[in-house]
């Protein structure tokens, strides 16, 4: 597992270590210890990718179109 943190991730990293994080808890070839670390690290990576999604899709929220439709800049969002 990466020592990196979390906070410091992007999505696909935190995604990536996340699906890890996944497989060694469902193979259950850890230490009770080890595993509880694991969840922690786990739910701590979830909250990233959910952080990360929130933003992107803010982001896309902003884009704002001319009359046909096409993009033709952003806008400000609240909280950005």
């Amino acid at each position: 597992m990466s020592e990196m943190a979390v906070e410091e991730m992007s999505f696909e990293q935190a995604m990536a270590e996340l699906e890890r994080v996944v497989g060694a808890l469902e193979r259950g070839d850890v230490a009770l210890e080890d595993s509880i670390k694991l969840y922690e690290r786990g739910a701590a990576l979830k909250k990233r990718c959910d952080q990360k999604l929130k933003e992107a899709e803010e982001k896309v929220a902003a884009i704002t179109l001319d009359g046909e439709g096409n993009p033709v800049g952003t806008k400000a969002v609240e909280g950005l």
